[in-house]
């Protein structure tokens, strides 16, 4: 027999249950932040708001050069066009001129972090940046940008009460645009379901193609980039390749769902969700789910460090704990019982949030979409380790309550030249 993971909106759940049953995930530190965010504005918020990356072609991002500006702009004494021209530090322009407000996700996050934590930050939270079009507006005509980008404008006003394209000010005869403010959020994993070449995963039998697994794009989820790998897996490469193991197979007889291993996989299912519905403590699903992100941003997110990976991951059990002893979920586990939907995949949540912290700490060195602060440069760039950390990191579950144990398959490039990447110049 063979068994597929295809990409979905459930695709998490079918991971983690491939997981659980033994087969590895590879690369789970590899964290994709996503740098043109709408700021958070208060605690109700489920998620931020992710703007077009398009927005970078002709918005340039600044904060205020001197600090006196930022604090009045925090505390709302003074707006973004009022600031002139000489007082405003473009600093993905001034770090990286070759490539400006261009710059890769992972670089343009980063350099907005840094900025607001040196309290350069531009709202009442300090957790944000401005990305203005108004030398694009005066240089092309608000017409030609509407035309790029008036969705996005118009997106932005109806989150945010305030529409880029309006007149704001005008200083020497220079007319000043009201900006959009902008932080980094976290996207998507890189990893994913380990595979070799022929899409199979460890457990024989088992395949997974798409952005399920962790190969050409990894669980990005990107559009693009998920749809390519979509149809990379499904029309060119599988359709060569689980021949080669249903060929080995075509002797065995048709399986029976009257099996004892069948009735055994329901009765463990119906065990856990008649756990989950007995618990009846006092905390909703969303209030443990909410602490959880609030864990992974702080202690596993942008910027990492040995002591705060250990504290995060010493706080995932804590709540994984109050999870297992006080979560409350209404309902019975007959029909639609969405509650209990989202208790299943928060248990899940706890199990992959602990992967990334347990990857992330393996890793002594920054690279792409991990940033350890221990390991930069001078300048603040990533600062690789090719000659030890040069491999896929793949983790084997070990049950719950146990760490995870770390298989590495060594990288071999034979047709390119790796080097660390530089936008300097």
């Amino acid at each position: 027999m063979a068994a597929l993971v295809v990409s979905s909106p459930r695709t998490l759940l079918l991971v983690n249950l491939s997981a659980s049953k033994g087969a590895y995930f590879a690369n789970p530190s590899y964290v994709q932040i996503h740098p043109t965010c709408i700021p958070v504005h208060g605690d109700k918020q489920s998620k931020l708001t992710l703007m077009s990356e398009s927005l970078r072609n002709d918005g340039r991002i600044w904060v205020p050069k001197k600090i006196e500006d930022a604090k009045a702009l925090q505390a709302g004494t003074k707006q973004g066009w009022e600031i002139p021209e000489e007082d405003r530090d473009y600093y993905l322009e001034r770090r990286y001129p070759a490539f400006g407000n261009l710059v890769p996700r992972d670089v343009a996050s980063r350099a907005a972090k840094e900025r607001c934590d040196k309290g350069f930050g531009v709202n009442n939270t300090g957790l944000a940046v401005f990305l203005d079009f108004s030398e694009s507006i005066n240089r092309l005509g608000i017409d030609i940008i509407m035309q790029r980008y008036g969705n996005l404008f118009e997106m932005y006003e109806e989150i945010t009460d305030v529409f880029p394209g309006d007149v704001a000010n005008e200083i020497n005869g220079v007319k000043y645009y009201k900006p959009m403010m902008i932080y980094p959020a976290i996207h998507y994993t890189m990893g994913g379901i380990w595979v070799d070449y022929e899409l199979q995963t460890s457990i024989p039998g088992l395949f997974a193609i798409g952005e399920c697994n962790f190969s050409d794009h990894g669980a990005n989820r990107l559009g693009a980039s998920a749809l390519m790998q979509g149809l990379a897996d499904g029309y060119f490469v599988l359709p060569y390749t689980i021949q080669n193991y249903l060929a080995d197979q075509a002797v065995w007889p048709k399986v029976s769902t009257d099996l004892p291993e069948f009735a055994e996989a329901e009765k463990k299912v119906d065990a856990e969700l008649d756990r989950l519905l007995n618990i009846k403590g006092k905390r909703s699903v969303d209030s443990i789910h909410k602490e959880l992100g609030h864990i992974m941003w702080e202690y596993v997110g942008m910027g990492r460090t040995a002591e705060g990976l250990k504290t995060g991951l010493k706080k995932m059990h804590e709540l994984e704990k109050e999870f297992d002893t006080n979560l409350f979920v209404p309902g019975t586990k007959e029909g639609l019982n969405i509650e209990l939907d989202k208790a299943i995949h928060l248990r899940d949540f706890f199990t992959m949030g602990q992967l990334v912290a347990f990857d992330a700490l393996s890793r002594n060195e920054s690279c792409g979409g991990h940033f350890r602060e221990e390991y930069q440069t001078e300048e603040g760039e990533a600062k690789r380790d090719d000659e030890n950390y040069f491999y896929v990191g793949c983790w084997e579950y070990k049950g719950k309550g146990n760490e995870p144990e770390l298989i590495k398959e060594p990288l071999e490039y034979e047709a390119i030249k790796v080097q660390t990447r530089n936008y300097k110049n």
